[in-house]
């Protein structure tokens, strides 16, 4: 999962990261804690079970900044 963060250096790859999960009408979005990076919004369907993560990268992009955090979930559908 994909997630913005505003500024740079206040995630390291390897580092284990706790997200805390929001309710939109029709979507999820979820907040890496204490409020670093926040995700896109997703559907039900792609809701996360997990609430503790694993950065695996950290990239700078014309947009800003993004970290991806791998969960411990099954694939849907397997």
């Amino acid at each position: 999962m994909e997630f913005k963060m505003e500024r740079q250096g206040l995630l390291t790859v390897g580092q284990e990261v706790d997200v805390t999960e929001s309710v939109l009408p029709t979507s999820y979005y979820y907040t890496i804690q204490p409020m670093i990076a926040m995700s896109k919004n997703y559907p039900g369907y792609e809701r996360l079970q997990s609430r503790k993560g694993i950065v695996k990268d950290i990239k700078e992009t014309d947009r800003g900044y993004y970290t991806v955090v791998e969960f411990d979930e099954e694939d849907i559908g397997s």
